[in-house]
């Protein structure tokens, strides 16, 4: 099953890789004056940690950032980069000195924001997902759509694709305040929120 997943992903990769070469202006290019082919080459250093393919891993440790948008994207990176987003783990690459400075993040943007969508992200145990499903119709539609797809210009980010473990542990640290760049709605909606409320409205839009 592995090498069969492994095999289909090298696939979409491979069709991405040849689109992008041929693609007109993406998203991305044209909000951000990014050059997706110019981030083709910076991007290995996000590869380490997300994989070639932009998915992360499920577990987790670390997230999809393929298809997300660029907007979303480049404030990530300008926040870690002035540690208005506590993540020490990605400080050394959201340094100019080794990415190459805010032109080089909107480029590396433009690229991820084009990878394909993780179609099988880490998902949690199920047994709450009509809980979650309440939540998320009630607390997350109205800003991040109803199948979890964000918004570019109002920089609320795609959901759907994420993984069940990484959206847990960033809507825990939202609500008890560790994670200082988050939009202070998210704050509201979060605060009155149970360990296993949060657990219910991941696992739910993990299977968006």
């Amino acid at each position: 099953m592995k090498k069969l997943v492994a095999t289909i992903t090298g696939a979409i990769l491979a069709a991405f890789s040849t689109a992008i070469l041929c693609a007109g202006s993406s998203e991305a290019e044209l909000v951000l004056g990014g050059d997706p082919l110019k981030g083709r080459k910076i991007y290995p250093l996000c590869a380490s940690c997300h994989l070639d393919s932009g998915w992360g891993k499920p577990d987790g440790s670390f997230p999809v950032i393929a298809a997300q948008h660029p907007a979303v994207l480049l404030k990530q990176l300008e926040d870690i980069r002035t540690r208005k987003r506590q993540n020490p783990t990605m400080f050394p690459f959201a340094d100019p000195a080794e990415i190459g400075g805010e032109q080089a993040m909107r480029d590396v943007v433009a690229y991820i924001a084009n990878l394909p969508p993780n179609p099988l992200p880490g998902q949690g145990p199920g047994d709450a997902l009509e809980a979650g499903a309440k939540l998320f119709a009630a607390r997350c539609v109205q800003c991040h759509g109803e199948q979890g797809e964000g918004n570019n210009e109002a920089r609320f980010p795609r959901l759907k694709g994420q993984h069940y473990a990484y959206l847990v542990r960033q809507l825990l640290w939202i609500r008890d305040g560790y994670r200082n760049n988050a939009n202070p709605a998210m704050v509201v909606e979060l605060s009155n929120l149970s360990d296993e409320d949060i657990n219910a409205v991941a696992d739910y839009i993990s299977r968006l």
